[in-house]
């Protein structure tokens, strides 16, 4: 079967399309790994312990804030602390979900300035899974984290003298598992009504 112009065009231009649609989406997660190993935009490092502590000291400052249309109320509970570079730090959110309906959200994070992205190291995070609150719920949140010691002789991130790691919550859809258990109560509600 032989193939003309128009169709040797036609299949052409859809492999392209294809392709570009392959290339964008492995784009997002590519970007997120590449910003996670190296630090940069401010995505700070993931460390399993804090290291050696040094007598200088950095300030840190908590940001939150809310895609549009996240009804949760969202904020920090202490704005800023003051700790010993390589010394574990222990910060709290605090999420409140004022609806009627139960809300799951996803924390995206970033550290500014972005210098400081590769030296900022959570230990654990709330952000590192999404989180699920019911109808009037109020949760505090922990971040356990430290300032690599490695920042200070860093060339570009050794003059920092603060850094602010910042939080946007934004609504997903509820997981499978707490959708199924509130299908199975609502089911049970209406067969005893």
């Amino acid at each position: 079967m032989a193939v003309d112009g128009k169709q040797k065009t036609l299949l052409q231009t859809v492999g392209v399309v294809v392709l570009m649609g392959g290339l964008a989406w492995a784009s997002v997660p590519f970007y997120d790994w590449f910003c996670r190993v190296t630090g940069f935009g401010g995505t700070p490092n993931v460390a399993t312990a804090a290291g050696d502590i040094l007598d200088q000291t950095i300030k840190v400052r908590f940001d939150a804030s809310k895609e549009r249309g996240m009804p949760w109320e969202f904020k920090p509970v202490e704005r800023e602390m003051t700790i010993r570079i390589g010394e574990q730090g222990l910060a709290f959110y605090e999420a409140y979900n004022p609806t009627s309906r139960p809300i799951a959200g996803q924390a995206s994070y970033n550290v500014t300035p972005y210098e400081a992205g590769a030296f900022f190291s959570k230990i654990d995070c709330f952000c590192f899974e999404e989180q699920v609150l019911m109808p009037g719920e109020r949760v505090m949140m922990p971040v356990s984290f430290f300032v690599d010691p490695g920042i200070v002789s860093d060339r570009d991130a050794k003059h920092t003298g603060h850094i602010t790691l910042s939080y946007t919550f934004y609504e997903i859809d509820l997981p499978e598992e707490t959708q199924a258990a509130l299908d199975a109560k609502r089911d049970a509600d209406a067969s005893v009504n």
